[in-house]
């Protein structure tokens, strides 16, 4: 099931101000929350007795795999990578891995969590180097896809919003390192 936001689903429009730049409420937390309960059930019936290793993208997505987490009944393993693609509100379409795949993951059930896939291709990045480990079989799980700016064909297996082409920041989002600890998702405005 995927969820298409376009506009603010708020009834009171909050504004918040980060360096230079106008944010105002998008997604509430309560609403993030009930879509990760979702996604999590999923998630446990699929991958019930397989075990598998939940792979966090950092660090944009640690807040959205915390609750995830929380929400998973089923045995599993967590890991992280860390890569580098954004500079203030554009991507500069160069990866830096700057830490790897610690597992085997050979054989594996692979769960890549993500936090927001824009031009896919950090993403990209990812998936052809967890080819080379020979998983049994890799999902990607991302809070918020945004389909319009996508250039990268990437396979994404849950989806939490679809949102339109904007800038967002919180619930683990930032801009130059802001706003990672607001607990809603705001999206910039010039209002």
């Amino acid at each position: 099931m995927t969820i298409y936001l376009d506009a603010q689903i708020t009834a009171q429009m909050a504004i918040i101000k980060v360096y230079d730049r106008l944010f105002t409420d998008f997604i509430s937390s309560t609403i993030i929350h009930n879509r990760i309960q979702e996604i999590a059930l999923e998630l446990n019936e699929r991958y019930n007795a397989q075990r598998p290793i939940f792979l966090t993208v950092l660090n944009g997505a640690f807040i959205f795999a915390a609750d995830l987490m929380r929400e998973i009944t089923i045995e599993c393993e967590l890991s992280f990578v860390k890569i580098a693609s954004y500079s203030g509100t554009k991507s500069t379409e160069t990866i830096k891995q700057l830490i790897g795949f610690n597992e085997n993951m050979e054989n594996r059930h692979i769960i890549v969590i993500e936090d927001i896939i824009d031009t896919g291709l950090s993403m990209k990045h990812i998936l052809e180097q967890l080819e080379q480990l020979k998983p049994a079989s890799v999902a990607v799980v991302t809070l918020l896809l945004k389909k319009e700016a996508l250039k990268h064909h990437v396979q994404v297996d849950y989806v939490g919003f679809e949102i339109a082409n904007k800038f967002v920041l919180g619930y683990g989002l930032d801009f130059d390192g802001l706003g990672r600890n607001l607990p809603d998702i705001y999206a910039e405005t010039t209002k």
